[in-house]
């Protein structure tokens, strides 16, 4: 092969960005090298050559985004491949003399009546091929592409508010003077990134909150030294919740309306870095015991801490656990990622005075905050399985 794409790196990745290039332009590779570093779905993963040969050139630098099946590097001496006269034009268009040769060749084939509007959609056509139809790209002119490089602006992230969304003078300059008073825009990138998709995807949920409390005292012995890891209660307790009301461990689909109950109970579970927020899945809670599952939660944590998680071990969770509580706050919102339909929130536990026995005391409470997506769950189904949650941690 000539060109050597970015492979498919599990279900459901379709974009990484390059970490580190572990080879340059010239070297002499072999195969199963690992010649680059990506980060998708929140993990790192090193890929390897999939032949032997001496590198011509690579496609991307650190910190960019590549997508699933465009080039990564291209390999010296080999008969151009069917991607080759797509890699050129991508080459081309980056540099943006691709770009407005073609336009003119197409301006002069379509006769000199051709207005500037014209002209313009022919760009905003050759610009969208070159990226395979699938990537924005500014619709702008030459003149305004030079008048972005001259202002250190980035074209790439403005919307254009002339006619046929063309970039203006005004909107380079006003992404300039904004760039002068509060200082540079950063593009999200790794965990952050993914985060931010996963939160844009969560707009499609019809998302309730239920908030409750579970009296947790008898955790406690009488020197008040606990019992049991808050952690760990959780997890069996949404496992518990989801036998009284299986439709909570689903998966809905928005599109034709249709809901699939799982019977295995993945458990995705927030954990909070300094790099963001990873979801490990702890998989099958229901059929493990009690240590077999605090030492599978013990092992997503190391791997996530070390950023070694295989993508595989960040999908296909059927509901979540968020324990905020072990930073702070008391009650949350938390998120429906779809297609899960629920996330159980625990907050802070802290004193606090209940009536007990007919009597008052001074009892630990976990505050608890539910969301379900009520496009697929009933409000009875959902409090239902709330009152399960306590019931078990009350025990």
């Amino acid at each position: 092969m000539k060109y050597f794409k970015l492979p498919d790196l599990g279900e459901g990745l379709q974009e990484a960005e390059i970490v580190e290039w572990h080879i340059s332009p010239g070297d002499t590779v072999a195969v199963d090298q690992i010649i680059v570093s990506v980060e998708t779905a929140k993990a790192i993963v090193d890929v390897p050559s999939p032949q032997a040969g001496v590198i011509a050139a690579l496609f991307g630098a650190e910190g960019d985004i590549i997508h699933t099946n465009e080039p990564l590097v291209e390999y010296a001496g080999e008969n151009d491949a069917d991607t080759g006269t797509v890699v050129g034009v991508i080459a081309e268009a980056t540099t943006g003399a691709g770009v407005k040769a073609e336009s003119s060749n197409n301006r002069n084939r379509q006769g000199s009546n051709k207005n500037a509007s014209q002209g313009a959609e022919i760009d905003q056509f050759i610009i969208g091929s070159a990226q395979g139809g699938t990537h924005n790209r500014s619709f702008s002119t030459p003149a305004i592409r030079a008048l972005a490089k001259r202002l250190n602006v980035d074209i790439n992230s403005l919307k254009g508010t002339g006619q046929h969304q063309l970039i203006t003078i005004d909107d380079v300059e006003r992404a300039h003077k904004v760039t002068q008073d509060f200082g540079e825009e950063k593009t999200l990138k790794g965990v952050r990134r993914v985060m931010a998709k996963a939160m844009t995807k969560s707009q499609e949920v019809v998302k309730v909150t239920i908030f409750d409390d579970a009296d947790i005292h008898q955790w406690y012995g009488d020197q008040h030294s606990v019992k049991t890891d808050p952690t760990m209660r959780l997890i069996r307790a949404i496992g518990e919740a989801c036998k009284v009301e299986p439709q909570l461990n689903a998966w809905f689909n928005g599109d034709n309306l249709s809901i699939r109950i799982i019977d295995n109970i993945d458990l995705g579970i927030a954990v909070d870095t300094e790099d963001g927020l990873f979801v490990p899945v702890l998989r099958d809670i229901n059929n493990r015991s009690d240590t077999n599952l605090k030492q599978g939660f013990d092992a997503l944590r190391k791997a996530v801490k070390s950023r070694k998680i295989p993508p595989k071990e960040m999908m296909g969770a059927t509901i979540t656990l968020s324990n905020f509580g072990t930073i702070a706050g008391k009650y949350g919102n938390p998120v429906v990622v779809p297609p899960m339909v629920s996330i159980l929130g625990a907050g802070t536990i802290h004193d606090q005075v209940v009536a007990f026995n007919g009597d008052t005391a001074i009892h630990p409470i976990m505050p608890l905050s539910f969301s379900f997506d009520h496009r697929a769950v009933t409000g009875g189904e959902a409090a239902r399985f709330l009152k399960a949650i306590m019931n078990d941690l009350e025990e």
